[in-house]
């Protein structure tokens, strides 16, 4: 079962989907920075046109809702044609576990 200890609590994972073009990593960037959202880690690859990238990010100095910096995610997407989905790293541990 996903712990949820002190030290994953705070931590959320990032993926983002879509059509390659220049500024994708930027604008999540600057959508997460906006919030006070440290990238903790980062993993982006293009396969045939198509970007993909996930971020690990901690959500402890952040004094924003967790559905505002969603919403915030979800106007990048919206702009640039992207999927982008945030979940609580325990979730998405839950959810992908083999």
């Amino acid at each position: 079962m996903a712990t949820t200890d002190e030290s994953t609590k705070n931590l959320a994972i990032v993926t983002t989907l879509g059509n390659d073009r220049s500024g994708i990593v930027a604008a999540v960037s600057q959508a997460l920075a906006d919030a006070d959202v440290n990238i903790m880690n980062i993993s982006q690859t293009i396969m045939d046109g198509i970007f993909t990238m996930t971020m690990q990010v901690d959500l402890r100095n952040t004094t924003q809702e967790f559905t505002r910096i969603q919403e915030a995610l979800n106007r990048v997407a919206k702009e640039m044609n992207l999927q982008i989905v945030m979940q609580r790293e325990e979730v998405f541990n839950f959810m992908y576990r083999l």
